[in-house]
């Protein structure tokens, strides 16, 4: 993630192409390319994602525009103010400090990509679509994900009789009708820093 382009970012068509990825191997900062040759496949886009993204980029703006001639343009999606690339252990130290302060608990960074397929789950996507977000490589990875937030959303609230916990279970989260963007896609106001 750290080593997303903008030239590999279609927020337009909804999809980007991660083909780099910045680590610290020795104490050296390394940019190198992805693993494997279906790293480089189109990642499609929630309307979400493509919404967070926006705002990135008006933010970037507004910190090439402050930092002046001290900018250092990388091309990069995730950059420090000065447009340096960001740290890895600086994003892990600031993921963790977010999770602190939302109280939830606490996951790794890797953990996320369980997350994500929760969410998809939730919101419905289609887990073909989940799968190729998510990049695996097969379909019963994918389901098992599905499966459990499934059941974790149908479980019933009490343990009471099958005609109580049918009163008593959550509606279905209805199905989001524009997932993925379309040519026009709402940015949020806010401003909130990304790390």
């Amino acid at each position: 993630m750290l080593g997303l382009a903008w030239d590999r970012v279609s927020l337009d068509k909804g999809e980007l192409f991660i083909s780099e990825q910045i680590q610290r191997v020795n104490h050296k900062r390394l940019q190198h390319e992805t693993k494997t040759d279906t790293s480089d496949a189109p990642l499609p886009l929630p309307a979400i994602c493509v919404s967070a993204l926006r705002l990135r980029k008006t933010q970037q703006d507004r910190d090439r525009e402050r930092s002046g001639s001290s900018w250092r343009e990388t091309g990069l999606v995730f950059t420090t103010r000065h447009g340096t690339p960001v740290e890895p252990r600086n994003f892990n130290r600031s993921f963790d400090g977010r999770i602190a302060r939302a109280e939830v608990r606490r996951i790794t960074v890797h953990d996320t990509r369980k997350t994500c397929g929760t969410l998809l789950a939730a919101l419905d996507v289609h887990p073909r679509v989940a799968m190729q977000i998510l990049r695996h490589s097969q379909i019963s990875v994918t389901m098992e994900i599905y499966t459990e937030a499934t059941s974790e959303a149908t479980r019933p609230r009490s343990s009471g009789s099958a005609r109580n916990s049918a009163r008593t279970r959550r509606p279905p989260m209805p199905v989001t009708p524009r997932l993925f963007p379309t040519t026009r896609t709402r940015t949020n106001s806010r401003t909130d820093r990304l790390p």
